[in-house]
This record gives structure tokens, C-alpha cells and sequence, in this order.
């Protein structure tokens, strides 16, 4: 079982993103959950979701105290909270950053994996304005999940809610975000 943590704020998507991976791997066959975590619901507060992905049932029902992978998509949490918090050794630290992992590892003294993709860069170029769907992409290409059974679900998941030009940008943001972490897996 992959257990996931998304750190993000109140608005940039955190709690879709983590539904949208659940659907995705679910779509793959796999068993998964998909929850979020609210402090105070407003805008811009801190905001945690998480993800289960299992070959087998599911029987836990708690919290995600150790995950395989946390996402940070607003780089300013690691100031200000813990993300590295109950991460596993071997874990992979996922963070929407233009700094390289070294600074991040400077920053956050996590030892293990760092990944960082510059999702606000790629929200900006595509037009989309969010980093999730970039971040999404990279939470894919890490879990190592079949890209075109990725990119199937997120059409469908955004496309009823988007017209064709913003859904097309969505998806360009996706697939860069993909492309960024591609090759760096969960063993």
C-alpha cells in the first residue's frame, strides 16, 4: 500500500487533486482513499488531503501518519508547518519549488528523496494558474501509474466542469508536471 500526504492551502486544489488520484488508480484496478484534513475552512489556511493506493483491500480507516510520498504545493508550508513529519526514510518528498532538492534538503533536513517541480511555472506558462495539476502529473509519474490511464481520468474529471481551452491547458499542465518526475519511483 502507497499512503500520500498533500500539504497546500485552502483554494489551490489540494482535496481535487487527491480525488481526482484516487479515481485514477481506482480506474487502474487498484483499491484506493481519498480524504482531506481541514484546519480552519477558509481561504489561503493551511489544507492537508491523502491518498491510500492498494492492490488488496483497504482495512485501515485512520489518518496518513507515515506516507510513502507528501506533496507540498505551496512551497511557503515548509516554514511554517512540518511536511517531513512521519515520512518514511525511504519516502519521496514531492515539492512545488524552483529551488533544486538540495536547498529544500538544507531547509527541511529531510534525508531521503526530493523531487521538486516548479508547478507555479508551469501553471503560469500553460495558463492554468494552479500548481495541482502540474503536481498531480508528478505524483503520477512517481507512483510510476500508466500515463494515458492517467490522462484519461483527468479529461474526464475536469472536462465537464471546463470548457475544451481550459481543460487542453490543464492537461499540458499535467503532462509537464509528469515529465518533470518521470523516472524517480516508489520502490
Amino acid at each position: 500500500m502507497k499512503e500520500i500526504r498533500w500539504h497546500g492551502r485552502g483554494g489551490q486544489g489540494a482535496k481535487t487533486v487527491s480525488q481526482i488520484l484516487a479515481q485514477i488508480n481506482l480506474r487502474e484496478g487498484k483499491h484506493v482513499q481519498a480524504f482531506p484534513e481541514y484546519g480552519p475552512e477558509r481561504s489561503g489556511a493551511p489544507v492537508r488531503a491523502y491518498n491510500r493506493i492498494s492492490d488488496a483491500e483497504i482495512r485501515v480507516h485512520s489518518g496518513v501518519y507515515e506516507p510513502d510520498i507528501v506533496v507540498v504545493i505551496d512551497e511557503t508550508l515548509l516554514d511554517s508547518e512540518n511536511p517531513t513529519e512521519g515520512l518514511k526514510p525511504n519516502g519521496v518528498l514531492l515539492v512545488n519549488s524552483a529551488c533544486s532538492p538540495e536547498e529544500i534538503r538544507a531547509r527541511t533536513g529531510f534525508s531521503g528523496r526530493i523531487i521538486t517541480v516548479d508547478g507555479d511555472r508551469i501553471a503560469k506558462e500553460t495558463g492554468t494558474g494552479f500548481a495541482n495539476v502540474p503536481m498531480l502529473g508528478a505524483v503520477v509519474a512517481v507512483l510510476g501509474t500508466d500515463y494515458a490511464v492517467a490522462e484519461a481520468e483527468l479529461r474526464e474529471a475536469l472536462g465537464g466542469r471546463l470548457g475544451a481551452e481550459v481543460l487542453n491547458k490543464n492537461l499540458q499542465a499535467f503532462r509537464a508536471g509528469y515529465e518533470a518526475a518521470k523516472g524517480v519511483t516508489v520502490g
